[in-house]
Protein backbone atom coordinates (compact mmCIF):
# COMPACT_ATOMS: atom_id res chain seq x y z
CA UNK A 1 0.00 0.00 0.00
CA UNK A 2 2.93 2.40 0.80
CA UNK A 3 4.33 1.51 -2.08
CA UNK A 4 1.51 2.65 -4.52
CA UNK A 5 1.11 5.80 -2.65
CA UNK A 6 4.89 6.40 -3.27
CA UNK A 7 5.30 5.45 -6.97
CA UNK A 8 3.51 8.36 -8.76
CA UNK A 9 6.17 10.38 -6.49
CA UNK A 10 9.44 7.84 -7.44
CA UNK A 11 8.41 8.08 -10.85
CA UNK A 12 8.23 11.76 -11.17
CA UNK A 13 11.54 12.47 -9.62
CA UNK A 14 13.07 9.85 -12.21
CA UNK A 15 11.36 11.50 -14.87
CA UNK A 16 12.17 14.84 -14.39
CA UNK A 17 15.42 14.98 -12.12
CA UNK A 18 17.39 11.99 -12.25
CA UNK A 19 16.97 10.63 -15.82
CA UNK A 20 17.75 14.07 -17.01
CA UNK A 21 20.77 14.58 -15.01
CA UNK A 22 22.08 11.37 -15.94
CA UNK A 23 21.67 12.05 -19.66
CA UNK A 24 23.79 15.44 -19.17
CA UNK A 25 26.69 13.77 -17.62
CA UNK A 26 26.69 11.20 -20.46
CA UNK A 27 26.63 14.54 -22.33
CA UNK A 28 29.40 15.63 -21.05
CA UNK A 29 31.66 12.93 -21.70
CA UNK A 30 30.80 13.32 -25.68
CA UNK A 31 31.74 16.44 -28.30
CA UNK A 32 29.51 17.10 -31.13
CA UNK A 33 30.77 17.05 -34.82
CA UNK A 34 28.70 18.89 -37.95
CA UNK A 35 26.18 20.83 -37.96
CA UNK A 36 22.08 20.46 -37.75
CA UNK A 37 20.48 16.69 -38.30
CA UNK A 38 23.73 15.94 -39.85
CA UNK A 39 25.88 16.69 -36.40
CA UNK A 40 26.86 13.66 -34.87
CA UNK A 41 28.39 13.11 -31.28
CA UNK A 42 31.73 11.35 -30.96
CA UNK A 43 33.01 9.90 -27.04
CA UNK A 44 35.58 12.48 -25.76
CA UNK A 45 36.12 11.60 -22.17
CA UNK A 46 36.76 14.69 -20.19
CA UNK A 47 37.53 16.82 -22.69
CA UNK A 48 35.02 19.20 -22.14
CA UNK A 49 35.79 19.64 -18.28
CA UNK A 50 39.73 20.56 -19.28
CA UNK A 51 38.62 22.87 -21.72
CA UNK A 52 35.81 24.78 -19.74
CA UNK A 53 38.19 24.53 -16.29
CA UNK A 54 41.35 25.82 -18.40
CA UNK A 55 39.15 28.53 -20.34
CA UNK A 56 39.86 31.92 -18.65
CA UNK A 57 36.44 33.21 -19.37
CA UNK A 58 34.81 29.98 -17.57
CA UNK A 59 36.89 30.32 -14.63
CA UNK A 60 35.91 34.05 -14.49
CA UNK A 61 32.51 32.98 -14.44
CA UNK A 62 32.84 30.00 -11.81
CA UNK A 63 34.72 33.20 -9.71
CA UNK A 64 31.80 35.51 -9.98
CA UNK A 65 29.23 32.45 -9.44
CA UNK A 66 30.85 32.10 -5.63
CA UNK A 67 31.07 35.91 -5.11
CA UNK A 68 27.30 36.28 -5.69
CA UNK A 69 26.10 33.88 -3.75
CA UNK A 70 28.96 34.81 -0.74
CA UNK A 71 26.87 38.31 -0.66
CA UNK A 72 23.68 37.66 -1.54
CA UNK A 73 23.31 34.96 0.71
CA UNK A 74 23.90 36.44 3.93
CA UNK A 75 22.38 39.70 2.90
CA UNK A 76 19.32 38.04 2.57
CA UNK A 77 18.74 35.60 5.37
CA UNK A 78 20.18 38.69 7.47
CA UNK A 79 17.56 41.18 6.46
CA UNK A 80 14.51 38.17 6.39
CA UNK A 81 15.58 37.41 10.15
CA UNK A 82 15.66 41.18 11.14
CA UNK A 83 12.02 41.97 9.26
CA UNK A 84 10.81 38.00 10.72
CA UNK A 85 12.17 39.86 14.50
CA UNK A 86 10.53 43.05 13.98
CA UNK A 87 6.87 41.42 12.96
CA UNK A 88 6.46 38.87 15.13
CA UNK A 89 7.01 42.27 18.21
CA UNK A 90 3.61 43.42 18.58
CA UNK A 91 4.09 46.77 16.14
CA UNK A 92 0.79 48.30 14.89
CA UNK A 93 -0.75 46.44 11.39
CA UNK A 94 1.54 43.85 11.87
CA UNK A 95 -0.59 41.77 9.59
CA UNK A 96 -0.27 44.26 6.79
CA UNK A 97 3.44 45.19 6.85
CA UNK A 98 3.90 41.10 6.34
CA UNK A 99 1.96 40.95 3.71
CA UNK A 100 3.20 43.98 2.34
CA UNK A 101 6.86 42.49 2.51
CA UNK A 102 5.47 38.91 1.16
CA UNK A 103 3.48 40.30 -2.14
CA UNK A 104 6.67 40.43 -4.33
CA UNK A 105 6.85 36.91 -3.75
CA UNK A 106 3.68 36.52 -5.47
CA UNK A 107 4.87 37.92 -8.55
CA UNK A 108 6.63 36.09 -10.83
CA UNK A 109 9.77 36.73 -11.18
CA UNK A 110 9.51 37.61 -15.34
CA UNK A 111 7.33 40.52 -13.90
CA UNK A 112 9.61 41.83 -11.20
CA UNK A 113 12.31 41.67 -13.64
CA UNK A 114 10.57 43.96 -16.00
CA UNK A 115 9.46 46.07 -13.22
CA UNK A 116 12.84 46.69 -12.21
CA UNK A 117 13.98 47.19 -15.91
CA UNK A 118 12.09 50.29 -16.28
CA UNK A 119 13.18 51.38 -12.45
CA UNK A 120 16.49 51.10 -13.25
CA UNK A 121 16.42 52.30 -16.60
CA UNK A 122 18.66 55.77 -17.10
CA UNK A 123 15.42 57.50 -17.96
CA UNK A 124 13.58 55.33 -15.30
CA UNK A 125 12.15 56.49 -11.96
CA UNK A 126 14.81 55.63 -9.66
CA UNK A 127 17.20 57.98 -11.11
CA UNK A 128 14.46 60.55 -11.53
CA UNK A 129 14.25 60.54 -7.44
CA UNK A 130 18.25 60.63 -7.62
CA UNK A 131 18.40 63.65 -9.72
CA UNK A 132 15.54 65.15 -7.69
CA UNK A 133 17.40 65.30 -4.76
CA UNK A 134 20.56 66.75 -6.17
CA UNK A 135 22.64 63.06 -6.64
CA UNK A 136 23.77 62.17 -10.22
CA UNK A 137 22.03 59.73 -12.17
CA UNK A 138 23.49 55.97 -12.32
CA UNK A 139 23.71 53.21 -15.28
CA UNK A 140 22.76 50.62 -13.05
CA UNK A 141 22.58 47.73 -15.47
CA UNK A 142 24.65 49.32 -18.12
CA UNK A 143 27.45 49.39 -15.67
CA UNK A 144 29.91 46.34 -15.62
CA UNK A 145 30.58 47.70 -11.56
CA UNK A 146 26.64 48.22 -10.49
CA UNK A 147 25.05 45.36 -12.60
CA UNK A 148 25.97 42.69 -10.59
CA UNK A 149 24.85 44.70 -7.68
CA UNK A 150 21.38 45.72 -9.10
CA UNK A 151 21.27 41.79 -10.11
CA UNK A 152 21.11 41.13 -6.55
CA UNK A 153 18.65 44.11 -5.60
CA UNK A 154 15.75 42.26 -8.13
CA UNK A 155 16.41 39.15 -6.21
CA UNK A 156 16.44 40.14 -3.05
CA UNK A 157 13.39 41.90 -3.66
CA UNK A 158 11.86 38.58 -3.89
CA UNK A 159 13.79 36.50 -1.75
CA UNK A 160 13.83 38.51 1.80
CA UNK A 161 9.81 38.28 2.12
CA UNK A 162 9.73 34.56 0.96
CA UNK A 163 12.54 33.25 3.58
CA UNK A 164 11.05 35.61 6.33
CA UNK A 165 7.64 33.76 6.23
CA UNK A 166 9.49 30.75 7.19
CA UNK A 167 11.62 32.49 9.88
CA UNK A 168 8.25 34.17 10.77
CA UNK A 169 6.95 30.56 11.24
CA UNK A 170 10.20 29.13 13.43
CA UNK A 171 9.95 32.40 15.71
CA UNK A 172 6.26 31.50 16.74
CA UNK A 173 7.23 27.98 17.65
CA UNK A 174 9.67 29.29 20.46
CA UNK A 175 7.66 28.96 23.54
CA UNK A 176 6.65 32.11 25.39
CA UNK A 177 7.99 30.76 28.86
CA UNK A 178 12.16 30.72 27.47
CA UNK A 179 11.60 34.47 26.67
CA UNK A 180 9.96 34.76 30.36
CA UNK A 181 12.75 33.13 31.82
CA UNK A 182 15.37 34.98 30.04
CA UNK A 183 13.41 38.17 31.29
CA UNK A 184 13.08 37.03 34.87
CA UNK A 185 16.76 36.92 34.40
CA UNK A 186 17.31 40.72 33.50
CA UNK A 187 17.79 39.84 29.85
CA UNK A 188 16.66 42.84 27.26
CA UNK A 189 15.56 42.49 24.06
CA UNK A 190 19.15 42.25 22.20
CA UNK A 191 20.48 39.69 24.89
CA UNK A 192 16.70 37.70 24.84
CA UNK A 193 17.68 37.71 20.97
CA UNK A 194 21.15 36.26 20.91
CA UNK A 195 20.13 33.33 23.83
CA UNK A 196 17.06 32.64 23.22
CA UNK A 197 15.32 33.44 19.62
CA UNK A 198 18.88 32.76 17.63
CA UNK A 199 19.27 29.36 18.97
CA UNK A 200 15.83 27.89 18.46
CA UNK A 201 15.84 29.25 15.48
CA UNK A 202 18.62 27.25 14.29
CA UNK A 203 16.56 24.35 12.66
CA UNK A 204 14.49 27.11 10.08
CA UNK A 205 17.69 28.98 9.19
CA UNK A 206 19.62 25.61 8.06
CA UNK A 207 16.57 25.14 5.59
CA UNK A 208 16.08 28.90 4.56
CA UNK A 209 20.03 29.00 4.49
CA UNK A 210 20.43 25.41 1.67
CA UNK A 211 17.62 26.51 -0.02
CA UNK A 212 18.47 29.83 -0.69
CA UNK A 213 22.12 29.13 -1.79
CA UNK A 214 20.42 26.70 -4.11
CA UNK A 215 17.74 29.27 -5.29
CA UNK A 216 20.36 31.72 -6.18
CA UNK A 217 22.67 29.45 -7.50
CA UNK A 218 20.30 28.53 -10.25
CA UNK A 219 18.95 31.95 -10.71
CA UNK A 220 18.43 32.97 -14.05
CA UNK A 221 15.28 34.85 -15.35
CA UNK A 222 17.30 39.00 -14.39
CA UNK A 223 20.47 37.89 -15.80
CA UNK A 224 18.48 36.82 -19.09
CA UNK A 225 15.70 39.76 -19.12
CA UNK A 226 17.73 42.50 -17.85
CA UNK A 227 21.53 42.17 -18.88
CA UNK A 228 21.87 39.04 -21.22
CA UNK A 229 24.97 38.19 -18.78
CA UNK A 230 26.64 41.37 -19.40
CA UNK A 231 27.85 44.20 -19.93
CA UNK A 232 30.82 42.70 -20.39
CA UNK A 233 29.97 39.06 -18.64
CA UNK A 234 30.00 41.04 -15.37
CA UNK A 235 26.29 39.14 -14.57
CA UNK A 236 27.50 35.74 -16.34
CA UNK A 237 26.77 33.05 -13.47
CA UNK A 238 26.84 29.97 -14.26
CA UNK A 239 23.39 28.94 -14.61
CA UNK A 240 23.71 31.37 -17.78
CA UNK A 241 26.51 30.10 -18.92
CA UNK A 242 25.25 26.91 -19.24
CA UNK A 243 22.09 28.28 -21.15
CA UNK A 244 24.09 30.35 -23.30
CA UNK A 245 26.59 27.71 -24.34
CA UNK A 246 23.67 25.04 -24.92
CA UNK A 247 21.64 27.54 -27.17
CA UNK A 248 23.33 30.57 -28.23
CA UNK A 249 26.71 28.77 -29.31
CA UNK A 250 25.17 25.50 -30.19
CA UNK A 251 27.68 23.76 -27.80
CA UNK A 252 24.88 21.94 -26.14
CA UNK A 253 27.96 19.36 -24.66
CA UNK A 254 29.48 22.09 -22.94
CA UNK A 255 26.50 23.36 -21.63
CA UNK A 256 25.71 19.86 -19.97
CA UNK A 257 28.89 20.09 -18.53
CA UNK A 258 28.42 23.36 -17.39
CA UNK A 259 25.67 22.37 -15.35
CA UNK A 260 27.14 19.29 -14.30
CA UNK A 261 29.58 21.42 -12.97
CA UNK A 262 27.27 23.98 -11.32
CA UNK A 263 25.73 21.10 -9.51
CA UNK A 264 28.79 20.10 -7.99
CA UNK A 265 30.12 22.99 -6.82
CA UNK A 266 26.25 23.44 -5.02
CA UNK A 267 26.16 20.44 -3.60
CA UNK A 268 30.06 20.67 -2.44
CA UNK A 269 28.83 23.96 -0.81
CA UNK A 270 25.36 22.78 0.82
CA UNK A 271 27.35 19.54 2.23
CA UNK A 272 29.52 22.07 3.87
CA UNK A 273 26.47 24.14 5.39
CA UNK A 274 24.69 20.70 6.82
CA UNK A 275 28.27 19.87 8.35
CA UNK A 276 28.65 23.01 10.23
CA UNK A 277 25.05 23.93 11.10
CA UNK A 278 23.74 20.17 11.45
CA UNK A 279 24.72 19.32 15.23
CA UNK A 280 24.37 22.64 16.45
CA UNK A 281 20.52 22.28 14.76
CA UNK A 282 19.86 19.01 16.90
Amino acid sequence: MVAAFLAPAVVTILLIRIIPFIGAVISTLHVREGVGLLAEERFAGFQNYIELLSDPLFQATLGRTLLFNLIINPLQIALALVIAVLLTRRVPARGLWRMAVFIPCTIPLVGSSIAWGVALRADGPINGILQAVGLPAQPFLSSPTQALASIMLVASWVGIGYWMIFLIAGINEIPDELYEAASLDGAGAWRSFWSVTLPMLKRPLLFVLVADTVANFVLFVPMQMLTGGGPQNSTTMLMFDAYRRTYTYSQPNQGATATVILTVVMLIIVFVQFRLLKEDAR
